[in-house]
């Protein structure tokens, strides 16, 4: 019980990063050596949780909330919440190699509740769309996982993955599934914005422009500032040779980007989703559009 406090109050005022990397094996590894032969006590997890409310008033990205959060794992290192944690402030930071060790762990002691969240940061975040793949199918095939995760079913990040794979006839079935089984329980209006917006460019790579306009058409009714839909609808409209058209909706789209509006999905903070629209290209798209309408 001595050394455990020794190296806890060590690991407190360690300012050395590889020190404190030492300090908290350690610490970690004598914790999980008492924890065979000791269950928690209420005590220790009302310990813990005081460590994990502590941590919760430090800024995000701070090494004060992290030391907060390696003392309530010392306590019990087997809480895939507090792995999940530490994992979370470097995900957002891009420091992937980093926290997925600690996303590991959460996925390791509670798999039914970090799976999904792990394939999600996976696809999403490190953009590794094979082993995010290979997650969401042992989330599909885990029967205490929801089969939903951030909004979504699974079935849409795993179109997703397909789609940037370039797997087109993959992602269409999986990404159209979500959107008729929506249609079939709820109705056309109850169809998630980016779900349709997904389709539509899935139909805009299969070159089928008439069908993917229609698709970004239904997208833009649940979501009139949808930005990216206008931008997609108007690569649609050139291909087709239609610059008039093409040139309202780049328009539309530069209008609603300026004012703030994209593809609405939280994770948008930290990460650009597929297809996202750049400012880069719709500017080169606008001057194009303006030269052709005018001469058409």
């Amino acid at each position: 019980m001595l050394t455990f406090y020794v190296l806890q109050m060590a690991l407190v005022y360690a300012t050395n990063q590889q020190s404190m990397k030492l300090i908290f094996s350690l610490l970690l590894l004598l914790n999980t050596f008492t924890a065979i032969s000791q269950p928690y006590s209420k005590a220790d997890s009302a310990l813990a949780d005081s460590f994990l409310h502590r941590a919760w008033r430090q800024p995000l990205f701070s090494s004060q909330r992290d030391k907060l959060l390696d003392s309530a794992l010392m306590i019990i290192p087997t809480h895939a919440y507090y792995w999940q944690q530490k994992s979370m402030p470097l995900y957002k930071a891009w420091k992937y190699e980093v926290g997925r060790p600690y996303l590991d762990s959460a996925v390791k002691y509670a798999p039914e509740r970090w799976l999904d969240y792990a394939a999600v940061m996976t696809a999403m975040f490190q953009k590794n769309y094979k082993e995010g793949l290979q997650l969401f199918y042992r989330a599909k095939a885990n029967p205490k996982c929801t089969g939903y995760v951030m909004d979504h079913p699974y079935n849409f990040y795993i179109g997703l993955c397909h789609l940037q794979l370039n797997h087109i006839d993959s992602s269409k079935y999986y990404i159209e599934g979500c959107v008729n089984e929506t249609i079939k329980k709820r109705g056309e209006n109850w169809v998630h914005p980016n779900h349709f917006f997904y389709l539509g460019i899935i139909l805009y790579e299969m070159d089928d422009y008439e069908k993917a306009i229609t698709t970004f058409s239904k997208a833009i009714k649940e979501y009139k500032q949808f930005a990216d839909a206008y931008y997609y609808t108007a690569q649609c409209y050139a291909r087709m040779g239609k610059y008039k058209d093409a040139l309202a909706n780049a328009e539309l789209a530069s209008q609603y980007f300026k004012e703030g509006y994209s593809i609405r999905e939280d994770n948008t903070l930290y990460e650009p989703y597929p297809y996202q629209m750049r400012k880069y290209y719709l500017d080169g798209m606008l001057g194009y559009l303006k030269e052709k309408a005018n001469t058409n």
